[in-house]
């Protein structure tokens, strides 16, 4: 094999055949090329990205100084820009020297009791920091930063390298993307709750679009280094998770999977037992379920002197309580547990901005349920 051959599997197949491999391990899918297109499709396409903008970066850093083969010489390079080692490509960054989890000292940056409260109840709505316990918890409030920007300010622009995420406290801001040739699109408008900014720090990547602030905005900063020691492997476990279950889910297969990738970090979830409700008929309706794990099965009062009646099977992957959110009316039907289930959800605001597209899908679907319905 010639040297260029070697260089081009070193630098950009063997990264990403190496974090596939360590996926496949841990999930051990039973459609091992199908869960491989997946991966490759959402996590495989963020980790070339960033490959590609490191290349880039070291080709201009090297075109700026004298070329040297002397481990000296690469030492002062790194030296004189600290902040590349940590970025110097995915493959480093996950298995090399450069990201080896030095001595942490954590920073704790000064803020008011009622900040401090305000940050406990932003990071509870945020699918990133749910796998955290109580000790990590205080290390991330602890190096939080808040952050002003006025309306208008950019907080993040697209192919800039990232160092920190956000969490927005107050006021919204509005999410763009620009692709090669085209007009800038409007991906969606950030609210008070929600987090941004994580892309480039889970995946070593440039920033994926441009934020900026529709009005004044109040937003809670956490730098990459606490990010990386604390937060990181348990959002990448998490991500991964539900990036993997929603490529499954047939109503999702008409979206790309960076929609896909948004749906999973509104996710939340809940356990329940044989026999529980998940939803009871007649109740309001706020929430959109789908099936993680385990089977349920729908039941409707279709006679009011006799009791409820199976109606409905669930299996993994199905979806249900969209009646209720798109016909703005009570449920329909209940929801019991048949076994152990565990169920993935979306509030109904949530469910409207990442959803809407499939609004028609959704409704066309009613059909499997309108001879129950009256």
């Amino acid at each position: 094999m010639q040297n260029q051959d070697q260089e081009y599997l070193m630098n950009n197949v063997n990264p990403i055949l190496e974090q596939l491999t360590l996926y496949l391990v841990k999930e051990k899918p039973d459609n091992v090329t199908q869960a491989s297109i997946e991966w490759l499709s959402v996590t495989g396409a963020q980790i070339e990205n960033g490959l590609h903008h490191n290349q880039q970066i070291n080709n201009e850093t090297v075109e700026s100084s004298d070329e040297t083969e002397s481990d000296e010489d690469d030492y002062e390079l790194y030296a004189n820009n600290p902040i590349r080692p940590d970025r110097a490509s995915v493959s480093a960054e996950v298995y090399g020297i450069y990201n080896k989890k030095t001595n942490f000292k954590p920073k704790i940056v000064a803020k008011s009791h009622l900040q401090i409260q305000r940050i406990k109840e932003k990071l509870a709505q945020s699918f990133m920091f749910s796998e955290l316990d109580e000790h990590d918890l205080r290390i991330v409030i602890n190096a939080m930063e808040v952050i002003q920007y006025l309306k208008g300010d950019i907080v993040i622009r697209q192919g800039d390298d990232g160092d920190n995420l956000y969490i927005v406290d107050e006021g919204t801001l509005d999410c763009s993307k620009t692709k090669a040739g085209q007009d800038s699109v409007h991906l969606k408008t950030y609210k008070p709750g929600e987090s941004f900014g994580e892309l480039a720090l889970l995946y070593n990547s440039p920033r994926a679009a441009t934020i900026v602030a529709e009005e004044n905005c109040v937003l809670f900063s956490l730098d990459r280094g606490t990010f990386n020691h604390i937060v990181k492997d348990a959002a990448i476990r998490k991500r991964e998770r539900y990036e993997y279950f929603l490529a499954h889910v047939e109503l999702l297969h008409e979206l790309d999977p960076y929609s896909r990738s948004q749906i999973a970090d509104a996710l939340k979830s809940k356990n329940f037992n044989i026999g529980d409700y998940i939803v009871k008929e007649g109740d309001e309706g706020d929430i959109f379920y789908f099936l993680e794990k385990g089977e349920a099965v729908a039941t409707k009062v279709l006679n009011q002197s006799q009791p409820a009646q199976v109606v409905y099977f669930y299996k993994e992957g199905d979806y249900f309580g969209e009646i209720a959110l798109l016909r703005q009316a009570p449920r329909a039907a209940s929801v019991i547990a048949e076994t152990p289930c565990t169920v993935v959800y979306l509030d109904r605001d949530t469910f409207k901005r990442l959803l809407g597209p499939l609004e028609d899908i959704l409704t066309r679907n009613f059909k499997k349920y309108e001879k129950y319905m009256n």
